[in-house]
């Protein structure tokens, strides 16, 4: 029993040592905001309850850098990112912007996001009604084609 113990414990010092790369840089030239009027409760909104998994911005919580949760959070970011990325929002093409327009629509009227699980451990992130609709009106002064 011992043995098997010493093994799990070794195992799990082992696997610290496989760092998952972080998802942190400066906002670039591809940024939302370079390219079209966020008003400022908008980017609040966007800062505290999306761009941990739709920007090339997370911010960690402590927890992360524990294996193999750190894993999961980088699986999940990676995810986000390939849905909607506001740090690269001027490096889609018009079809690409119009397609994730409707999709962000969607799920502000379902009030599908942020995820329940993420809302678990970040409550500032939960959005009230007034700031879905903050969202969806703004969303809808995008110009679609």
């Amino acid at each position: 029993m011992k043995k098997v113990l010493f093994g799990i414990l070794v195992v799990i010092i082992l696997i610290q040592f496989i760092r998952p790369e972080k998802n942190i840089s400066n906002l670039g030239t591809y940024d939302i905001t370079t390219v079209m009027e966020v008003p400022e409760e908008v980017k609040e909104i966007l800062k505290t309850s999306c761009a941990d998994c739709h920007s090339n911005t997370t911010i960690y919580p402590w927890y992360s850098e524990i294996a193999p949760v750190s894993w999961y959070l980088a699986q999940h970011v990676n995810e986000g990112k390939e849905h909607l990325n506001f740090s690269e929002w001027a490096a889609y093409n018009t079809d690409q912007q119009n397609h994730i327009l409707k999709d962000i629509k969607k799920e502000l009227k379902k009030q599908g996001m942020p995820l329940e699980s993420y809302l678990w451990i970040h409550n500032d992130a939960k959005m009230t009604e007034t700031q879905y609709e903050t969202l969806l009106n703004w969303v809808n002064t995008i110009p679609s084609e």
